[in-house]
């Protein structure tokens, strides 16, 4: 039996706004949008709109921007646009309060086929971890973050090469159709949520959490796969960091975007720079060479290592700090 769907939508970022698109080109009613308070950002502090909010403006949608989630007036006003249903992309945990308001339930959009990667970094922690296959879950809310009865699942493959900006995108595009296919299944009353134990399989669970800053730098120690995964799932936000250091002390801070693996046996310390200063730098491991092909020094652009190369010499013994 179709139901009468009135939607509150929330989300913030560039991902939750292309499925905001979808939903409004689906001819489905968006009664309000629900996003992040403005805030400034860059050097001049502009203040700056999420994505969503940009497009809540261009399609002339209701607005709300709450500080905080409970505050009375905003569930008062949250409540007078009398929504069936909420959807959630990219947002911030949501009390009960709020969930549990809408007759037809709270979903969420999460880019991992869960139960396997719940967090903050799905998309990230399944590169870093070397998966051949993701994809995105649709479930309705419940206590537990991440941890809600599915609705939908769609697998994607993982190239060898892919980075975490390009599965985002792919996944961000997929989402549209997977996210519009969830609102039709409620509608037709045909959303049989599965309990997320029933999907677990004996398999171990991978987390996905909050990814800090530490976590960015590389640890040069490890084997070359594992590091040249480290850097396309965190490329190219929030990017894998190193810092090289001269026989001299002078130091490098560099972000690294790209790289490529040169397996085979050598004999130079491991964390030891060899580059020839003109095409190619790269870090001795234990099982071979990472090459860095795209980096970027603390306070300049991203370069190709060649463009890199012709403006920072790298003269006498360089090294990885920390080995």
């Amino acid at each position: 039996m179709k139901k009468n769907i009135r939607i509150a939508y929330f989300g913030t970022p560039e991902f939750a706004a292309s499925q905001l698109e979808a939903i409004i080109a689906a001819g489905y009613e968006v009664a309000v949008v629900v996003t992040m308070p403005d805030k400034p950002a860059g050097r001049g502090r502009k203040i700056q709109y999420s994505d969503v909010k940009k497009t809540a403006l261009e399609h002339g949608l209701p607005l709300l921007q709450p500080e905080k989630l409970k505050d009375p007036d905003f569930l008062q006003q949250l409540a007078s646009y009398q929504a069936n249903l909420f959807i959630v992309v990219a947002f911030r945990m949501l009390p009960s309060v709020v969930w549990q308001m809408p007759e037809l339930g709270t979903f969420n959009l999460h880019a991992s086929l869960l139960p396997q990667y719940r967090g903050a970094a799905p998309i990230n922690f399944a590169i870093i971890n070397g998966e051949t296959e993701t994809g995105l879950t649709t479930f309705f809310l419940n206590e537990e973050i991440d941890k809600g009865a599915v609705i939908m699942r769609e697998k994607v493959g993982i190239r060898p090469d892919e980075t975490a900006g390009e599965l985002h995108d792919e996944l961000m595009l997929l989402g549209n159709k997977v996210v519009v296919e969830t609102i039709r299944k409620i509608e037709n009353g045909e959303a049989s949520a599965q309990p997320q134990d029933e999907l677990t399989e004996n398999q171990q669970l991978k987390p996905a959490p909050k990814i800090t800053k530490e976590f960015c730098d590389i640890d040069w120690s490890l084997d070359c796969k594992t590091v040249y995964n480290h850097i396309r799932g965190l490329s190219p936000y929030p990017a894998a960091h190193t810092r090289l250091i001269s026989e001299n002390g002078e130091t490098v801070e560099l972000k690294v975007f790209a790289s490529e693996i040169e397996t085979g046996k050598h004999d130079f310390p491991i964390g030891q720079v060899v580059t020839d200063n003109k095409k190619h730098l790269k870090v001795a491991l234990k099982d071979g060479f990472i090459q860095l092909t795209q980096i970027q020094q603390s306070g300049k652009k991203a370069l190709p290592i060649a463009d890199f190369l012709r403006g920072k010499v790298l003269d006498g013994i360089w090294k990885t700090v920390g080995e």
